[in-house]
């Protein structure tokens, strides 16, 4: 349990990290030119964005811990690469087919996505090992 805590916590602050890159660096500037696509920020329900992360953080620990064996580094990045890659794609991709979003934001978030679920997997593959 403490390994899954310190896994899911270790994830929170990476993907804050990473987060901050991609959104506030890289795409800021795809963002900004299409103000009218975006809620603005004070009217964001940074409550539900914190539920849904640890939610998502969640599932992708209890779908390491229940599913995959064994546990390593290299399973960890396996189940990050897909995980992540399933969750660029419906949310870059999938928004771009749904919403007038610029194509450099649904690459970022395809791209983001991708690599959120690759630094979860790398981090649940070191912290969470068989014994």
């Amino acid at each position: 349990m403490k390994r899954s805590l310190l896994a899911g916590f270790t994830i929170l602050v990476a993907w804050m990290l990473l987060d901050l890159l991609i959104h506030r660096i890289f795409l800021a500037p795809f963002y900004e030119a299409t103000t009218n696509l975006w809620r603005p920020f004070d009217q964001m329900n940074v409550p539900l964005i914190y539920t849904a992360t640890l939610v998502l953080i969640g599932v992708f620990i209890g779908i390491y811990t229940w599913l995959v064996r064994p546990k390593s580094l290299a399973a960890g990045l396996g189940l990050g690469a897909f995980v992540g890659l399933a969750l660029g794609i419906s949310v870059g991709l999938g928004t771009f087919i749904h919403m007038p979003i610029p194509s450099p934001v649904a690459w970022g978030w395809f791209i983001g996505g991708w690599l959120k679920g690759l630094v979860a997997g790398a981090v649940i593959g070191l912290v969470i090992v068989d014994s």
